[in-house]
């Protein structure tokens, strides 16, 4: 396995959003430019954590019954599967559906109870660079900068 390390090569330009970046290699694809010595590098990364929404038992006590019914689900297809007589396979499905929401519900609203460290909101945190540069190999450099150049002008 090989160690991760930073790409070698110049910057040849450097844009403030990841879609830009993209755009730019997807312009450098279009006129045959060999793409695999192409590197996109974030950096001054930032840990953004967006706020969702409150956090109360009832939305506990329903995130964590649907988490079990997914539970539920998968084992009621699993009986569905290796269940030799299927005339009442809906009814046990529909059972470990229940059984699965009730249990991922308790579940739920007890580890909620006990957290000692809890918060009153969700979030989903993310890694953000603030900017990207466009890094080419030493040999290639010119002749991406000039792909660019002429696109730009267009």
């Amino acid at each position: 396995m090989q160690t991760p390390e930073l790409p070698k090569g110049e910057i040849i330009s450097t844009y403030d959003r990841y879609e830009d970046a993209k755009h730019a290699v997807d312009v450098l694809a279009r006129a045959s430019f060999p793409v695999q010595q192409i590197s996109i590098l974030g950096n001054d990364l930032r840990s953004v954590e967006r706020v969702t929404g409150r956090l109360t038992y009832g939305r506990v006590a329903l995130m964590g019954a649907l988490s079990g019914a997914y539970l539920g689900l998968f084992l009621g297809l699993l009986l569905f599967i290796f269940q030799p007589d299927n005339a009442a396979i809906m009814g046990v499905f529909i059972a470990a559906l229940a059984i699965g929401a009730g249990f991922g519900m308790l579940f739920g609203v007890l580890s909620y109870a006990m957290n000692r460290n809890r918060r009153d909101f969700s979030s989903v945190m993310q890694m953000v660079a603030t900017r990207y540069d466009l890094i080419v190999t030493p040999d290639l450099v010119f002749e991406a900068r000039r792909i660019l150049t002429e696109h730009a002008q267009k």
